[in-house]
């Protein structure tokens, strides 16, 4: 059992991968979100791994090393059954980011300023109106769009600070936006950091949210897939059967180091 982050919520966690993963339930980790981001000093950046991170984290040393300096929470079907098969029991809750982002917005009832880099601008400027709505006591400003230059990165970086946020989302794909965050996010810039993948399109209505009995089946992957096959089957086609083959290659192994498979990666441009 560990205690986050000098907050009061207590959990544990789990190797996928030789990765930790936090077991929280949805309520310990909407407390836990909520005490970070009221905290008056300090930093937590929260990401995801899911099948397809993975996947990319297993063939890049430097991803893995990012994630290991975050907190990072459960996405999906796949990281379930690696934690059936490791530890004898799947997640206590699908923490995706796609539907905790949104929750956690209403579950914080103080209101808070969230600053918001990614995506293209139109799409952005959507879901920042889109945020409005759904949680209108909260200030969602939209800082950027998710295509900087590296040497605009600083400037970017300097409008956040100044504009004093308590969170900051960050959508640009992993592991880009990971890679992003750890190069350039700093404790004066937000309390809590989240890395939210494609939230955006998705806030932003850009692309279709599978029915919540698809959602509640862990087939979303199924549906994104019908609707982008030219951009996702090689992330889902290939990345799922290669994920499953390092799972199940690190269970045989006796918990040791897995090699990466070769050729090209699979979902490298990941949401």
């Amino acid at each position: 059992m560990n205690i986050f982050a000098g907050t009061s919520i207590v959990a544990s966690q789990r190797m996928i991968l030789d990765m930790p993963v936090c077991d929280f339930g949805w309520a310990d980790a909407f407390a836990f979100a909520d005490e970070v981001a009221a905290m008056p000093i300090g930093q937590t950046v929260i990401s995801f791994l899911n099948a397809n991170n993975a996947n990319l984290m297993m063939r890049d040393p430097e991803y893995r090393a990012v994630l290991n300096r975050h907190i990072v929470l459960p996405d999906g079907h796949g990281v379930d059954l690696a934690s059936w098969l490791f530890h004898g029991k799947i997640f206590p809750a699908n923490l995706n980011g796609t539907d905790f982002v949104p929750a956690l917005m209403t579950y914080i009832t103080t209101p808070r300023r969230i600053a918001m880099i990614g995506a293209r601008p139109e799409v952005l400027a959507r879901a920042a109106e889109n945020f409005r709505k759904h949680a209108p006591w909260h200030e969602f400003v939209a800082v950027a769009d998710g295509y900087i230059d590296a040497d605009q990165s600083d400037d970017v970086m300097a409008e956040v600070r100044a504009l004093k946020p308590d969170i900051l989302l960050i959508a640009m794909g992993s592991p880009k936006q990971e890679k992003w965050i750890d190069r350039h996010v700093g404790p004066g810039h937000a309390r809590l950091v989240i890395s939210v993948g494609a939230l955006f399109d998705f806030m932003a209505e850009e692309v279709p949210r599978a029915s919540p009995t698809v959602r509640r089946l862990r087939l979303e992957w199924l549906h994104r897939l019908v609707q982008e096959p030219s951009r996702l089957w090689r992330r889902y086609l290939l990345g799922n059967p290669l994920f499953i083959y390092y799972i199940l290659r690190h269970k045989l192994s006796g918990g040791k180091k897995v090699s990466p498979v070769g050729g090209r990666r699979a979902g490298s441009r990941s949401y």
